[in-house]
């Protein structure tokens, strides 16, 4: 029988990534969903043939004991959450449902119906906000400055008292930013790459950003996912940290972005005082030491690549995009 996944999340960015990753590795892939009057499986396209998606919901305890039931995983990999940052101070309950407890419930649920299946859980640098040291390893405390960050730091400490009251094999990792063209056109890379390719074929003519001086650790997600699977895949349950240990500035990001479409940012981004946030993360910078030595873990794509390839692949989406509205 080959190792069966359930992955939470399966529809964003990470879990499509890891989908694929899985499924080369001969998994059985299940996937959770949410109930919706309209699918949104873009990102699973030329896979999602090969899995095996099942309606739960995170706020629903009973639909996760069932699905676990339904499914017997080995393992489980809990992306699903409200991972927006501006959105969870807008809507801090709902973030704190989903990012935090509905953690818990997937532990419980675990715990309840079969507690050898292996977890992970997906932490995020942003629980360490307002920096102590840098770079940030496994040991450096938190500070979040978001409710994101306060419901995700949550989910890593509940995770690891899991691991210590019940014996279970659960770990976190604490990846950093993490990008790709699957990235959702809400966050800052894919809302630069999509604002570059969109002033290119002058679908709009200028792009409304916040702080350009906020510093971030990117890398490639397809690298990441595979540092889930590793830890997984460990004797030991650890928690480690996932990051190319290099960061970059917004502002730097526009350049490359926009030099890669042959235009100069200045002349198409404005700073829109409405965009920041009411309290900010200046900058993050990972030390995946850890990951490296025990996990054999490095990132493949560095930042520059990164860039291109959103920047090329929003490029030709938004190309196709004019061909067809011609041809209509």
């Amino acid at each position: 029988m080959p190792p069966r996944a359930l992955i939470t999340g399966i529809t964003g960015q990470d879990g499509a990534y890891l989908a694929r990753f899985l499924l080369g590795k001969g998994y059985e892939v299940h996937g959770m969903v949410r109930r919706a009057s309209t699918g949104s499986f873009e990102r699973l396209t030329t896979i999602q043939h090969r899995l095996h998606l099942h309606q739960a919901d995170l706020l629903d305890q009973l639909s996760l004991v069932t699905l676990l039931k339904t499914v017997q995983p080995s393992e489980v990999y809990n992306l699903a959450a409200q991972t927006f940052v501006p959105t969870s101070f807008v809507q801090p309950m709902l973030t704190a449902e989903f990012t935090a407890l509905g953690v818990t419930r997937v532990l419980e649920a675990i715990r309840l119906v079969d507690p050898t299946i292996r977890f992970y859980q997906a932490s995020s640098s942003e629980m360490f906000g307002r920096v102590r040291q840098e770079p940030q390893t496994e040991n450096t405390p938190f500070w979040p400055r978001s409710p994101y960050g306060v419901a995700k730091a949550y989910g890593h400490w509940i995770t690891v008292n899991y691991r210590e009251s019940y014996g279970m094999f659960a770990v976190s990792g604490i990846l950093f930013n993490h990008e790709s063209p699957l990235r959702g056109i809400e966050f800052v890379t894919r809302k630069v790459s999509d604002g570059v390719a969109r002033i290119k074929f002058g679908v709009q003519e200028k792009l409304r950003m916040g702080n350009l001086d906020s510093q971030r650790d990117w890398g490639f997600a397809g690298d990441y996912v595979e540092a889930m699977w590793m830890m997984l895949s460990q004797s030991t349950p650890e928690d480690f940290v996932v990051a190319t240990g290099v960061k970059h500035s917004v502002r730097e990001l526009l350049e490359k972005a926009f030099a890669r479409a042959g235009l100069n940012w200045q002349d198409h981004v404005e700073v829109d005082p409405a965009l920041l946030r009411p309290a900010d993360v200046n900058t993050l910078r990972g030390d995946a030491s850890k990951a490296r030595e025990k996990l054999g873990w490095r990132p493949r794509i560095a930042f520059d690549e990164l860039v291109a390839m959103m920047v090329d692949a929003d490029l030709e989406r938004v190309r196709r995009e004019q061909t067809i509205d011609r041809d209509d």
